[in-house]
């Protein structure tokens, strides 16, 4: 939990104001639309610059609690690195690859393609982390989750039909997401900066690698459309700074197993916006598919019931698709020492 958070006992303001299903609802929303703006926005402008855009209107709201809450900026030559690199993997790579993958494929798919997040992510521990060990309910969920994969993109019909390479890049964004989580939970679970610190630097070291990358690949709009720059910025204020802010809050309030559930109606708000909104076409295989994939990464995050009381997850690490993955999991004392426990991705 951050230093800077309130105590249990006493409930912060927004906390009294706010109960935390409603702000549950309102994460599953942003998240949900987050696959809507990113789809209008690059309309207008190109992939690298909704990227952007995102992220620097996420880094300033991040910034601003940083400020109101007065946390500072980390210290230490390999924290920076270390952060630099989580920067790529969890926000400059996965945000920039789904946004060129709606240039081909619907905004629906594209929040479906994220759900398997948490499919690579038990794959890649059950091989990355010598404590997760692999059980008979792992190993099936992850199998009813690829076939849920494959139901998605139409195998049985040799996905005709389908843009295999923008469907290749949302998959691929996913991907990103455990590798990032297992790489900050190898480095950084040991720092003693807070987790709103450690992520403000995130956010904006990956902002300044898309400052560098952005002006070598594009050129400068001709024209800002209202409705695609109203887009970018929910997606930066709405999808990545607030959303974080309200999923961090979650945690520290009801634990991350409840806080995690966010995930299982991110791809269902994701596809009903596209359809109702964009007027996105919609075979039965794919709601059938997000189904099945959601099973299985249902059931590759559950645990025996001897194993419930031991140890809650690190929050952040086990989150699953949520469209945040776009923050760091929390790496304060408090989750080295679940680390350590064996705490899940």
């Amino acid at each position: 939990m951050s230093s800077s958070a309130a105590s249990p006992s006493v409930p912060s303001p927004a906390r009294r104001v706010l109960d935390w299903r409603l702000r549950f609802g309102v994460l599953s929303l942003v998240w949900g639309f987050s696959f809507l703006f990113m789809k209008v926005g690059t309309e207008s402008f190109a992939p690298f610059q909704v990227t952007l855009g995102r992220l620097a209107f996420g880094t300033a709201v991040v910034a601003a609690a940083m400020a109101v809450k007065r946390e500072r900026l980390p210290r230490g030559a390999w924290t920076w690195v270390h952060l630099t690199v989580a920067g790529f993997l969890l926000n400059a790579l996965p945000f920039s690859l789904f946004a060129f993958s709606e240039l081909t494929i619907p905004s629906s798919l594209a929040g479906i393609c994220n759900a398997t997040s948490p499919l690579w992510g038990m794959a890649l521990s059950l091989v990355a982390l010598s404590e997760d060990r692999p059980t008979r309910r792992r190993v099936a969920g992850l199998g009813i989750g690829f076939l849920g994969v494959l139901t998605v993109l139409g195998v049985w019909q040799g996905f005709h039909g389908l843009d295999v390479t923008g469907t290749a890049l949302a998959l691929l964004a996913s991907f990103s997401y455990p590798v990032g989580w297992i790489y900050v939970r190898r480095t950084l679970a040991g720092s003693s900066h807070s987790h709103l610190s450690l992520t403000g630097a995130q956010l904006g070291l990956a902002t300044l690698q898309l400052a560098v990358v952005t002006p070598l690949f594009t050129s400068v709009p001709t024209s800002f459309p209202v409705l695609p720059l109203l887009a970018v910025a929910a997606l930066g204020v709405l999808g990545t700074g607030l959303a974080f802010l309200i999923q961090y809050d979650l945690v520290a309030e009801v634990g991350p197993t409840t806080a995690q559930m966010v995930t299982y109606f991110t791809p269902v708000i994701a596809t009903a916006a596209g359809v109702a909104l964009l007027g996105e076409s919609l075979s039965w295989s794919t709601p059938v598919g997000a189904a099945v994939v959601l099973a299985g990464a249902a059931l590759t995050q559950s645990r025996p019931r001897a194993d419930r009381g031991r140890s809650e997850p690190a929050p952040g690490t086990d989150r699953g698709p949520c469209e945040s993955a776009p923050v760091a999991p929390s790496v304060t004392p408090e989750t080295a020492r679940r680390a350590r426990q064996g705490s899940r991705v």
